[in-house]
């Protein structure tokens, strides 16, 4: 039952926060601002209690301000809910947004049922969470100061004659160049001093996120994780962390939507039109799976090091990731010989790898 039930939308930024609420029975919400700090948040749980005749529930999109204003509602007993921005309903002919009406039509729309609620996870989990896009945000860091080495030789007409970068040969051809201009030499090796740094941040990173692997509650589904072809301890990290509670999806394709991995539709009567994939939800695991889902081009097989990963794990973990490794090796060799580019090739592979992923850790998490 909605009656009897006072609802607020939030409008939250870094300095303010514009509330909204709607009294039982009224039409038009009370409107006010305030600071956003904990002693401003504390005196609002208060208001709201004291100005609410029965039960109270705030609602506001998740954003750069995080899950710390919903932290510090629940503490006062207020239950707040975090909404997906991406899937809140939006006028076609309404070009005017403040953050009063932001707030407004967050109320509004709260109270008729039409916000989807996001699953926010908790400290711990966040914090799990943050040293894996920690982690990535590094490997791009690097990836871009050997672009800014790569581009500045490129420039003096200095190009690796070998066919990949980055191997030891490449390394060899970096430590033979020399530039006769001082201030040429100081960049050269300004760039590869960065990329040495970037190096030693990635392999500390790598060293935390494999310690906190071997710790609960990720030491079970990691190493369920780990049992399938394309998956080690770095990419389990990012699934469990980033999902935190698979358990939500009760089936495989709904998380395969929530990651973004389903086609899009705009189908009107006897028409159906299908396009590319929705991009919608996750782009951290859809990234990975789709990293993973490379190393299904290969035939299936278990080497040394993939068997040494899957000593003492459940049958069960073991049984799922062989049918995996059979089944999407086989579907990415018919979809490439039929003429489909690898890019979608490699796409499906993931869709169809998430489901496999669903089903690890969601058969295992219900054994447990």
């Amino acid at each position: 039952m909605t009656e009897g039930i006072t609802w607020v939308g939030l409008d939250a930024h870094k300095v303010s926060i514009s509330v909204a609420m709607l009294l039982p029975g009224h039409g038009q919400p009370m409107e006010w601002q305030i600071a956003n700090q904990p002693a401003a948040v504390r005196r609002l749980a208060r208001k709201l209690a004291r100005e609410s005749p029965s039960e109270v529930r705030c609602c506001y999109e998740a954003g750069p301000c995080g899950y710390a204003l919903q932290r510090q509602l629940l503490a006062e007993d207020v239950v707040c809910e975090v909404v997906a921005p991406s899937l809140i309903p939006v006028k076609p002919g309404d070009h005017i947004k403040t953050d009063r009406r932001d707030a407004k039509k967050l109320a509004e729309l709260f109270r008729a049922g039409l916000l989807t609620e996001v699953q926010p996870p908790t400290e711990e989990e966040e914090s799990a969470r943050d040293l894996c896009r920690c982690r990535e945000d590094a490997v791009e860091d690097r990836a871009r100061c050997r672009h800014r080495l790569l581009k500045m030789l490129l420039r003096r007409g200095l190009a690796y004659p070998g066919k990949r970068p980055w191997n030891r040969g490449h390394e060899e051809w970096l430590r033979s160049i020399r530039f006769e201009r001082a201030a040429e030499q100081a960049v050269f090796e300004d760039y590869q001093l960065a990329i040495l740094q970037v190096d030693e941040r990635i392999k500390t990173l790598d060293e935390r996120l494999a310690k906190l692997a071997c710790e609960e509650p990720y030491r079970e589904p990691v190493g369920w994780l780990r049992c399938f072809h394309g998956i080690d301890t770095i990419t389990a990290m990012t699934l469990v962390t980033e999902l935190h509670g698979v358990e939500r999806f009760h089936t495989a394709r709904q998380m395969m939507a929530y990651l973004g991995l389903v086609p899009s539709e705009n189908s009107s009567s006897d028409k159906t039109r299908r396009g590319g994939i929705t991009k919608a939800g996750n782009s951290h695991v859809r990234r990975v799976l789709v990293e993973s889902a490379w190393h299904y081009r290969h035939a299936a097989g278990v080497g040394k090091v993939l068997l040494q990963r899957r000593t003492g794990q459940p049958a069960r973990a073991i049984a799922i990731a062989n049918r995996a490794q059979q089944r999407l090796c086989r579907r990415f060799r018919r979809l490439t010989e039929r003429g489909k580019p690898s890019a979608k090739v490699v796409v499906a592979i993931a869709r169809e790898l998430a489901g496999f992923v669903w089903s690890a850790l969601y058969e295992q998490a219900l054994s447990h």
